[in-house]
């Protein structure tokens, strides 16, 4: 239970509560006092929307060395090898592990392998090596995290807490930039907290709520990028956003994720005529990597004038789609669709953020005392596309690991001292809340119109003069009013979508999920990370309110 006072101190301070926050702090020394937020329940973040599973090498016929190629490729080499091969060559150990905290793994029921896990095949994959707990993998892995986490002596949970700005300041004895907390709303109260801390971990997730369509709850808005970023941290291959390609084109606003693992059991991309198209894109047809599969339906949805192509796993039968995907042929039978017996439409939406804050393997970012794992983080594992459940075995490989290095270090860091709370001495409440809505939905527009799956160098010129526009209205909104979870989150989304927008420009060719009319090949000149570097910050402003 969170303390009652603004001022609160703790060794670790995790900014949010999903698979990689928690693997995180399953890490850290017993002893450590840790503070985790998140901005409702621990389980409303992706981890908990994840289907498809964690690929791991675990089958007789697969090879470390197979699982980093199929990486490789779909990352259209721009991925750090070496990252890449720490991330794979760890993840039977995270099976092993997840085990160990009791998850329940979908097993095979007979045959040779009979009480070994099932292992699924995926977009991308050579082989079967997707891990997973029926169609409802992220659940599986966030319940026994959160057991696990909830069951630990010394651990604060901080709900409904929305993080402001990174507290960041000299260290006395170093003399380095050190983060040392974080202010944060409390949306119950509406108040601004001060939390301190040694050492702060983002694990905030990605930023897909940049855009109009997303498969992403509706907290991925940016926040740990744009905070990393405001705290003079780099961010790399922001350009590279992954639309996964199948999410069900359901009523406005709802566009749940139809799990790569249906196309990997046979499912088939259709047109309205029940023609098969992705053959003339790939050799792979429906198994090739994400954005090829996600810019072939957009190409065939422009093409015909369409509002959506269909995705037919009825043809396996009623009772194998009912076994493989029951939470996901529930979640379409509320929605209207019964992907049991029929074809169900579907479009590509806001998936993923491969780019993110500059880490390395342990996430360490480049600001003393702060580490980001997860979406918000950028390894070198997916370069400019991530290979399908790659993701789940990143947060909690990474999450671990950076457990382990805060845990060596905390002897390091002394208690911050002073800081100056929260001053709303000039603000007031706002009586304009409706251009919060306006600009929201601006964002999210010429996001999808000039930033989506195709962009051309036009388009995205007119996205960063209105993401500049936008940033200014927003500056001056959030310097005098009281601030507010919506406020925050757009705050946020603009500084991330502005982020995007200028790797994109900066990006002379096509590659992975950067797509451009006016440069469609890859270029061998371009084959590097795209790096931002944010300005150094004002002289005197450390340590205090960043709305000063």
């Amino acid at each position: 239970m969170a303390p009652g006072d603004d001022s609160t101190f703790h060794d670790v301070l995790i900014i949010g509560g999903g698979g990689g926050g928690l693997a995180v702090a399953l890490e850290l020394p017993a002893e450590a006092r840790i503070g985790v937020l998140a901005k409702g329940r621990l389980d409303q973040g992706a981890t908990n929307w994840a289907q498809g599973g964690i690929a791991a090498v675990m089958g007789p016929d697969d090879s470390f060395d197979s699982h980093i190629e199929d990486t490789m490729i779909a990352g259209a080499e721009l991925n750090n090898r070496e990252a890449v091969r720490f991330v794979i060559e760890r993840a039977p150990g995270i099976i092993q592990w997840l085990e160990s905290l009791g998850i329940d793994l979908t097993r095979e029921s007979d045959g040779p392998r009979k009480g070994l896990v099932h292992l699924n095949r995926e977009g991308g994959h050579s082989a079967r090596r997707v891990v997973h707990a029926k169609d409802a993998t992220g659940q599986a892995v966030q319940a026994c995290l959160e057991r696990a986490v909830r069951a630990r002596r010394v651990t604060d949970l901080y709900p409904d807490h929305v993080a402001v700005d990174l507290i960041v300041r000299r260290d006395p004895v170093t003399g380095r930039r050190r983060c040392t907390g974080v202010y944060a709303l409390d949306c119950n109260t509406g108040r601004v907290r001060l939390l301190r801390a040694r050492a702060v971990v983002l694990a905030t997730g990605g930023a897909s709520r940049v855009y109009l369509h997303t498969s992403n709850p509706p907290g991925a808005t940016g926040d740990g990028i744009a905070m990393a970023w405001r705290a003079g941290c780099r961010v790399a291959n922001m350009e590279f956003t992954q639309f996964h390609p199948t999410c069900l084109a359901a009523a406005a606003g709802q566009t749940p994720l139809i799990s790569e693992a249906v196309r990997g059991e046979g499912g088939l991309l259709l047109l309205p005529d029940g023609s098969r198209f992705m053959d003339r894109f790939h050799p792979r047809a429906e198994l090739a990597p994400r954005d090829i599969v996600a810019r072939a339906i957009d190409h065939e949805m422009k093409r015909l004038g369409i509002p959506h192509v269909l995705l037919d796993i009825a043809h396996k039968g009623e009772g194998f789609v009912r076994e493989h995907f029951p939470t996901l042929e529930a979640q379409c039978r509320e929605l209207g669709f019964d992907l049991a017996r029929e074809p169900v439409p579907v479009v590509p939406a806001a998936h993923y953020t491969c780019g993110g804050v500059v880490t390395d393997v342990h996430g360490r970012t480049d600001l003393d005392g702060l580490y980001a794992v997860g979406e918000c983080a950028s390894t070198g594992l997916h370069g400019a596309n991530r290979l399908a459940s790659n993701s789940l075995l990143e947060c909690l490989v990474i999450g671990r690991e950076a457990g382990r290095e805060i845990g060596h270090r905390l002897p390091e860091w002394s208690e911050p001292g002073d800081i100056p709370g929260w001053d709303e001495s000039w603000v007031r409440d706002s009586d304009e809340e409706v251009v919060l809505a306006h600009n929201w939905d601006e964002l999210r527009r010429f996001m999808w119109d000039y930033v989506g799956i195709v962009r051309t160098t036009k388009r995205l010129e007119r996205a960063l003069h209105r993401s500049a526009l936008l940033n200014s209205e927003i500056h001056e909104y959030y310097a005098n009013f009281r601030v507010s979870r919506p406020l925050l989150e757009l705050r946020n989304m603009v500084c991330v979508g502005e982020l995007i927008v200028r790797s994109a420009l900066a990006r002379r060719e096509s590659r992975g999920l950067h797509y451009t009319l006016d440069h469609p090949a890859p270029s061998d000149a371009e084959a590097h990370d795209t790096i931002l570097v944010p300005a150094p910050p004002a002289a005197g402003r450390e340590g205090r309110p960043a709305r000063l």
